[in-house]
């Protein structure tokens, strides 16, 4: 069964056709490592981590790269501004080195948390200098560069495809700011190479035909992208917030300098908001209103809820975030589980009619909230349990559940264990004001109870 991706380049459907047989060349934009990265940040690496398993589960083979941003992410679109990581390591009074060597580690562990597989090889922009300075003396050899008094520029207007991915003109793209002395040629140019201020030495620069200093934020995606998977490759994915200004840049650079697309299938992940439909707000460390993976365990919620709730939504559409929303996936994640838990050990096939529906729905641009549903009408369904199950754990290998784990049992005392005895005593002889009563106990212990048809649930608060 063919693999169907929106590709926001031609901005429809396209079968996935592999460059090489049986094998997918995937490229996707990793972190900036100066901070903890939120909720909304990784729900970008979901994407990336569920569009591999689906890749996975139709059997090909995933020569997956990734970056590591580390050095030359200005705080600015238009090439202005600090280094992310410089203030960051002004204010934990540490090295640019030792803020990225950080956050990358928080990084890795917070995928782990949510079972995202390791790609096959993490690239970092400062350990491929060489490589993007060969890149950027090839396009000063084709004539696409020029120099500006704060470093070397891509010259926009010599690039006659720039826009075709956003679909954007340069002079519908929002005006780039002046440079400190002197003006880019044109608003939308970019730099490629950046010089370290007069008289101050950076933690992060180098030697260049140019100049001391470091390389420009897209130039390492097309650098490394081109190192370690050629040009073109099969897919690139990135956020929503990368397509207008950091993916058009990549594009540019590549073809200018090879010739060749970049990439075949662009695929662009939309942003998680805070708040209601028509009243949202992304969530942004520029903005200060971000939750990470530790706030989750510290609900006392399995991170695992967090990927769960990710699924409910298309990756193209933006997912509506609160806490009640995180509580709720959390409860629907137990229950699945306990569901998965309950059945016989698996038998060797399948429910084949559903696993049938669940591949059509993953095939079809990664549509988990389609294939969520099946999950449950299957649960609920008169299908052979062991079959149920075999097919579950089956689906799993896309969703990365861990259905097949216990759920996290909570510790109590064994006052708490009797208040619930008593409870359910309670409700069973259908005295409910005894059981609200005793209820409010158990919460003023530091406990939430909820009913379920398998019985009380109990967490801390």
């Amino acid at each position: 069964m063919s693999i169907k991706l929106y590709n926001t380049l031609t901005r429809k459907k396209e079968n996935l056709k592999p460059i090489k047989k049986n094998i997918v060349g995937f490229y996707s934009c990793g972190p900036t490592v100066y901070q903890y990265a939120h909720l909304g940040n990784l729900r970008t690496f979901l994407f990336y981590d569920v569009l591999k398993r689906v890749l996975l589960y139709n059997g090909y083979k995933v020569k997956h790269i990734m970056n590591i941003t580390d050095v030359g992410h200005l705080t600015s679109d238009a090439d202005v501004g600090e280094d992310k990581l410089d203030i960051s390591a002004k204010r934990e009074h540490k090295t640019a080195w030792q803020i990225a060597d950080f956050y990358t580690q928080a990084f890795l562990m917070d995928e782990k948390q949510l079972n995202i597989l390791a790609p096959s090889k993490i690239v970092k922009a400062t350990g491929h200098i060489k490589e993007q300075i060969i890149l950027i003396k090839l396009l000063e050899t084709r004539g696409y560069t020029y120099i500006a008094t704060d470093g070397v520029y891509f010259d926009t207007s010599k690039f006659k495809q720039y826009g075709r991915l956003s679909r954007q003109s340069i002079n519908e793209k929002k005006v780039g700011t002046r440079v400190e002395a002197g003006q880019k040629r044109n608003p939308v140019d970019f730099a490629l190479w950046k010089f370290s201020p007069k008289g101050k030495k950076r933690d992060m620069e180098w030697a260049s035909p140019w100049g001391v200093g470091f390389p420009g934020w897209h130039v390492e995606c097309s650098a490394m992208s081109k190192k370690y998977l050629g040009q073109p490759f099969d897919i690139h994915g990135g956020g929503i917030d990368h397509l207008p200004v950091h993916h058009e840049n990549e594009i540019a650079q590549s073809v200018a300098a090879y010739g060749l697309p970049l990439a075949n299938i662009w695929l662009h992940g939309e942003f998680l908001v805070l708040g209601k439909q028509g009243k949202d707000v992304r969530m942004g460390k520029s903005l200060n209103n971000f939750l990470t993976v530790k706030d989750v365990v510290r609900l006392n919620i399995d991170p695992l809820a967090y990927r769960y709730l990710c699924l409910t939504t298309h990756y193209r559409s933006k997912l509506f975030f609160s806490e009640i929303s995180l509580e709720g996936a959390s409860k629907a994640l137990i229950h699945l589980r306990e569901a998965v838990q309950r059945l016989p050990k698996p038998a060797k096939t399948g429910v084949l009619s559903v696993e049938k529906k669940f591949a059509e729905a993953i095939y079809d641009d990664l549509d988990t909230p389609k294939a969520l549903a099946i999950v449950w009408d299957l649960v609920r369904s008169k299908h052979e349990p062991s079959k149920i199950k075999r097919s579950l754990l089956k689906f799993d290998k896309v969703f990365g559940l861990e259905l097949n784990k216990k759920n996290k049992s909570v510790s109590i005392s064994k006052n708490v264990s009797q208040l619930i005895e008593k409870r359910e005593k309670a409700r069973k002889e259908k005295n409910w004001s005894l059981a609200d009563s005793i209820r409010d106990e158990i919460e003023n212990a530091g406990f939430i109870l909820e009913d379920s048809s398998s019985g009380p649930q109990i967490k801390k608060k």
